[in-house]
């Protein structure tokens, strides 16, 4: 019996069979464009505060910048394989290229925190479709040991964009403004805007699928998403469900779930499939990924918290000390590409897990003085693993997944390192919220103990607060200012050790599964489809 080469749905034989080197243009134009959608996603962290100056915001408010662009991220990539499906790959990637590119201008030239947040939505939006779609075309494209290098280029851009996006944000604010973070996008958004169509034509479109489009499933993914996002970044700002804005957001996200499963299961065309999950070494890929995803984006959010709010470092110094781990990254890309032709992926992403673990273990004795030095250790230990654990996770993934499986397999998989990293930063926000209050009760505590050197630290303090002002009630006011900011900052700084040794725990765990995630050969074929 003759099978068909390729199936409704399916990436047809084209980009395997293209020239090799334009293969390696459109690999490469593709993961310049991913690279800077996910740069965007974090280089904001370290310049919130001029941002919020310049527009005139409110905390509150100078939140949404970077809530904004991943709730639309997070909606538009498992969107993205429905609709490479219906417009191709070349005019999806290009157009939204373009239209980041087009966001990128407007948000530098945003007016107020309202435009600002609105150019951001669109940002993550058009941004969120590149992400997946070179995942799906590099596996597409190549075979046998090009492929196996696949995972570990776009695992090194998946990991350092995020992670070098405080640096560059902070250098650029600091030597410029912090419009130019959003016009730096400009030039290499309309090369890539122009070149990409010249180069990138690896399948066809059927645009009749939009004509068949269940809006219903679209509308139900962007309610369950969105807001499961909202919920996430507000959450931890409000204490959760006592805000009634939350508690909101979590219904129409339980009410979106519904639906979208449902829409799932018996719509006549989904826009999301999930016939990936039937894999089981797919399933524990995504839970390895979704875990990934808590330490990454966690672990390069704690680092720039812990410096400004403990340190009082400028975004110059924040930049910095931080970008030792991107430095590390590189140092570990060929390894960890050697290592998965040669090297069966659990031992390597076992390996990865546990120094992971052991960077967190190294941060979880941080002291209050910690700088650049006190720092360099941990980061490069946790910038050494996080390719090790990344890499084999998109070969487990995405090797031996049908063609016609591929673009969707892509899209969740990348979901699960999306949605990890705002379980991440959530969870671990909350903890420093209640860690904090705990240890300054503590710390209030234990000085009610022993009044006597409470009382000694306050007469020191007031002795030198009484060469600035000559009035004793000023100079005591001023020495009990100075201790609350010092229970205040070591009681933050036992918060981070306890978060740090909490995500520690989290990635030792997580070892467990990994014998079970039994990787797929690394030599091109696919097993055929689950009928």
């Amino acid at each position: 019996m003759t099978v068909a080469p390729a199936t409704a749905g399916a990436l047809p034989a084209g980009p395997a069979a293209l020239p090799e080197r334009r293969k390696l243009l459109i690999f490469a134009i593709m993961a310049f464009g991913q690279f800077m959608a996910l740069l965007d996603i974090q280089i904001v962290a370290a310049s919130l505060n001029s941002i919020q100056a310049g527009l005139n915001a409110g905390p509150d408010e100078i939140a949404w910048v970077q809530t904004a662009y991943l709730m639309a991220e997070i909606v538009m990539i498992p969107l993205a394989a429905f609709l490479s499906q219906a417009l191709s790959t070349r005019w999806l990637f290009t157009l939204s290229a373009g239209l980041f590119t087009l966001s990128s201008l407007m948000c530098g030239l945003a007016w107020d925190i309202n435009s600002m947040i609105a150019f951001r939505a669109i940002q993550g939006f058009t941004g969120g479709a590149m992400v997946p779609l070179v995942f799906a075309t590099g596996f597409a494209m190549f075979e046998g040991p090009k492929r196996a290098a696949v995972p570990a280029i776009l695992g090194m851009v998946s990991t350092l964009a995020p992670t070098l996006g405080p640096s560059v944000g902070g250098l650029i604010t600091e030597y410029y403004d912090w419009r130019w973070l959003f016009f730096m996008n400009i030039v290499p958004g309309i090369a890539v805007t122009v070149l990409f169509p010249l180069l990138g034509k690896v399948d066809e479109g059927k645009p009749d699928m939009l004509r068949r489009i269940d809006w219903l499933h679209v509308a139900s993914l962007a309610v369950f998403l969105g807001g499961l996002q909202y919920v996430l970044e507000e959450g931890p700002r409000h204490e959760w469900f006592n805000d009634e804005a939350v508690v909101t957001a979590a219904w129409f996200s339980f009410v979106g779930a519904a639906v979208f499963f449902e829409r799932t299961f018996f719509s006549t065309m989904p826009v999301v499939k999930l016939t990936p999950f039937k894999r089981p070494t797919f399933v524990m890929a995504c839970v390895l990924n979704l875990v990934i995803g808590f330490g990454l984006y966690a672990a390069t959010y704690l680092t720039p918290v812990y410096l400004g709010r403990v340190r009082e470092f400028s975004s110059l110094q924040i930049g910095t000390t931080v970008f030792v781990t991107g430095i590390a990254m590189t140092i570990t890309a060929p390894i960890a590409a050697r290592l998965s032709t040669k090297v069966d992926g659990r031992y390597v992403i076992a390996v990865g897990f546990a120094m992971f673990a052991c960077s967190l273990w190294m941060f979880s004795h941080v002291t209050s003085d910690w700088g650049f030095w006190e720092l360099f250790w941990p980061q490069v230990m946790r910038g050494l693993a996080m390719l090790l654990c990344i890499v084999p996770a998109v070969g487990m993934a995405l090797n031996g997944v049908p063609p016609e499986q591929l673009r969707y397999a892509s899209g969740l998989f990348n979901l699960m390192r999306n949605l990890g990293g705002a379980i991440g930063i959530a969870v671990v926000n909350t903890w420093l919220i209640d860690f904090t209050r705990e240890h300054a009760s503590r710390l209030s505590a234990a000085m009610g103990e022993t009044p006597d050197k409470a009382l000694g630290a306050m007469q020191g303090l007031g002795q030198m607060a009484a060469q600035w002002t000559p009035d004793g009630a000023r100079a005591l006011q001023m020495a009990q200012g100075v201790m609350g900011r010092i229970v205040g900052r070591e009681a933050a700084t036992l918060a981070f050790a306890d978060t740090y040794m909490l995500m520690a725990l989290l990635f030792a765990a997580a070892l467990l599964i990994v014998p079970f995630a039994k990787p797929a050969p690394v030599d091109g074929a696919t097993p055929p489809a689950d009928h």
